[in-house]
């Protein structure tokens, strides 16, 4: 059974492969079923100066039992320190 840290860091190691892009964080981690985990990792998408006007994304990734690659999607994009409502 893959643990849930195992599991992050095998949906950072995909969307990092995916994307060509460094992964910042993992932001949210939940079990699907018995055989696998969603993950949502941070990415830095576009590097600026200062790094407060970094563009970042979240991916939401899918990741089975065996920590294989199930599916991703960019969930959303966003500058850095913006702070979400609601």
């Amino acid at each position: 059974m893959l643990s849930a840290s195992k599991a992050a860091e095998r949906a950072v190691e995909h969307v990092t492969a995916m994307t060509g892009r460094s992964a910042e964080c993992v932001v949210g981690v939940e079990r699907t079923g018995e055989d696998g985990w969603r993950v949502t990792v941070e990415v830095v998408e576009t590097r600026r100066i200062p790094d407060s006007a970094d563009i970042l994304a979240a991916y939401d990734t899918e990741v089975d039992a065996d920590g294989e690659l199930v599916g991703y999607r960019r969930a959303r994009r966003y500058l850095r320190g913006r702070v979400e409502k609601g």
